[in-house]
């Protein structure tokens, strides 16, 4: 097989593109996981976490996947037979819920179109009509990777206090933390479930649960089994900037470095650039005349956009070709959407000549695969990066001469 030479385009809506700078980060040499540099490291990393989350309570970190931060996040606060409202969003909100009732939950889960978010207005209804409290939970995904679409949490946490229900908020971030707006404290979330391998720019090695304290007190009568993602022992040596077991070591040099790169740009920097870059991929799309699978605009990703394909084209088709002939690889349509969308990502460490560069990808593999199209999706994205370029940035270009 011949060298693809250049950069291969990893434009799947994660793992992301982790930056030169993390990746030398994660290289350094390994230190005394029971050393004080080892403490300041790890009060620093827990410090941050939180500054993204906007989190005030503690933040727990497990060398995981984003399955095992869905299943702490369950196991920490509920009891067998507990019942957990949740909402068919997508693909990953199905998954979701299959683990809550692989652990003896009851779940009433409410059957959804996957061109939605959360209705705010059936989360009112469906607690005020439980006027004994009988749901322990109402658990959802911020933003949904199979679909491109965010479900409103701030909404969602009004219906809930307007319902007067005393149940807990669970949001699953791991698409949108350090890509879409979320406000840990502000919206009363009470455990968050986040991943390091999207916005937070490492690999996916690092299962992330936010808490608040109601939280923490439902954590004391919890009685669903746990060892290895109990809280308790995780916070208490977290006290002293420690793990109850060897923690991967280098990877939180990683996420140290990303974290520093994340504030150096400033959050709303951050989430700026993820919110412009999704509406020049929204606009590429509408110009080839394909559909975006999202139809609530309110509810738009900043971090992907899902393309729906023209009745009788294969999704995989194009996306094979696209990988073979230009080296990008494209996400996956996953569940009931198999071979009928295909993913741009857009988030992480993302400039706008990468964006360009992606768009570019997928209009010449759309030609390729002989995918009814027209011309100039690339072009409708370049003018609105143009029109909208930080300001910063002209002034660079005009002193630049």
């Amino acid at each position: 097989m011949a060298y693809p030479s250049g950069r291969h385009f990893l434009q799947i809506p994660g793992p992301t593109n982790i930056p030169d700078r993390v990746l030398r980060a994660l290289a350094a040499p390994t230190i005394d996981h029971r050393g004080p540099g080892f403490s300041r490291l790890a009060r620093e990393v827990l410090e941050g976490l939180g500054r993204v989350f906007g989190c005030s309570g503690p933040v727990v970190v497990f060398p995981s996947s984003g399955t095992g931060a869905w299943e702490a996040a369950l196991v920490n606060t509920l009891s067998p037979g507990d019942r957990v409202l949740m909402f068919e969003t997508g693909h990953f909100a199905a998954l979701w819920c299959g683990v809550a009732r692989r652990l003896g939950l009851e779940v009433e889960f409410v059957p959804g179109d996957w061109r939605h978010g959360v209705d705010p207005g059936e989360v009112r209804r469906r607690l005020a009509a439980d006027w004994r409290g009988e749901t322990k939970a109402v658990a959802v995904v911020h933003n949904e990777t199979s679909t491109g679409c965010t479900s409103r949490i701030a909404e969602i946490r009004e219906a809930m206090d307007e319902a007067g229900h005393p149940a807990l908020f669970l949001v699953d971030v791991i698409s949108s933390l350090g890509s879409i707006e979320y406000r840990h404290d502000e919206w009363g979330v009470d455990v968050v479930v986040g991943w390091s391998q999207k916005g937070l720019l490492l690999p996916p090695v690092r299962g992330i649960n936010a808490l608040s304290e109601r939280a923490l007190e439902a954590s004391r009568g919890a009685r669903l089994p746990r060892s290895y993602w109990d809280w308790r022992p995780m916070l208490e040596s977290n006290e002293e900037g420690y793990f109850p077991y060897t923690p991967p070591t280098n990877l939180l040099f990683g996420l140290r470095e990303a974290l520093a790169m994340l504030f150096e740009e400033g959050l709303e920097n951050v989430l700026a650039r993820h919110r412009r870059h999704a509406e020049a991929t929204r606009r590429a799309v509408r110009a080839w005349g394909l559909e975006v699978l999202c139809l609530e605009p309110a509810e738009y990703s900043a971090s992907l956009t899902a393309v729906l394909m023209p009745e009788g084209h294969d999704a995989d088709l194009l996306r094979r070709l696209v990988l073979e002939r230009f080296n990008m690889s494209l996400g996956a349509g996953l569940g009931k959407l198999a071979g009928r969308v295909f993913r741009i990502g857009h988030l992480g460490d993302l400039n706008d000549l990468m964006l360009v560069g992606t768009l570019g990808g997928v209009e010449m593999g759309l030609s390729v695969a002989g995918v009814p199209h027209s011309k100039g999706g690339v072009m409708a994205a370049m003018e609105y990066l143009v029109e909208t370029a930080p300001v910063a940035g002209r002034r660079a270009v005009a002193a630049g001469g």
